[in-house]
């Protein structure tokens, strides 16, 4: 039961939800500094966009992003209704699909270890399409491997974030 004293406290939330983003997307953006600047880094090999630089640009403009939602929230600001999206609100949510993607990002985190990126990223982008309607079975695997070694010799190589690389190692 709620009193009246409540109403306008509820009311002020309700039409203030967007502050919720606000508040995750800081606390996120603190989260990825902090891990970023505590990470233990060899300078001097790296030369001058090293390990350290993504991760301090993303943190930043999450935080940039939070303290421009929030002030938006706070002067008025209000995110554009869902009913004008080309979803229909009254259909139930595809938990098949859900439920896919999860198995697949949950096989990579499983399989990177012993198979590496190039082999459990490659299952990952298939799953993945698999998962959100793709059934081209002849082109999609090829892709999905394509896409897996491209990412892996960037990462690994131009950028120098080691990838695991598995039984490919030698090779790559």
């Amino acid at each position: 039961m709620t009193t009246t004293t409540d109403t306008p406290k509820k009311s002020w939330l309700r039409e203030h939800s967007e502050l919720g983003v606000g508040v995750v997307l800081l606390l996120l953006g603190v989260l990825v500094l902090t891990d970023a600047l505590t990470m233990a880094v060899d300078v001097g090999g790296r030369g001058p966009v090293g390990p350290r630089t993504v991760p301090v640009v993303v943190g930043a403009g999450l935080i940039v992003v939070a303290v421009l939602l929030t002030a938006d929230v706070l002067r008025g600001g209000r995110g554009e209704a869902e009913g004008g999206e080309d979803v229909d609100l009254t259909e139930p949510g595809d938990w098949r699909t859900v439920l896919l993607l999860a198995g697949v990002f949950l096989g990579f985190a499983v399989l990177i270890g012993p198979l590496g990126f190039p082999v459990s990223g490659a299952l990952l982008f298939w799953g993945a399409a698999y998962a959100l309607g793709s059934r081209h079975l002849p082109r999609d695997p090829l892709i999905a491997a394509a896409l897996s070694l491209v990412t892996y010799v960037v990462f690994n190589n131009l950028l120098g974030v080691p990838l695991p690389g598995g039984p490919l190692m030698g090779v790559l």
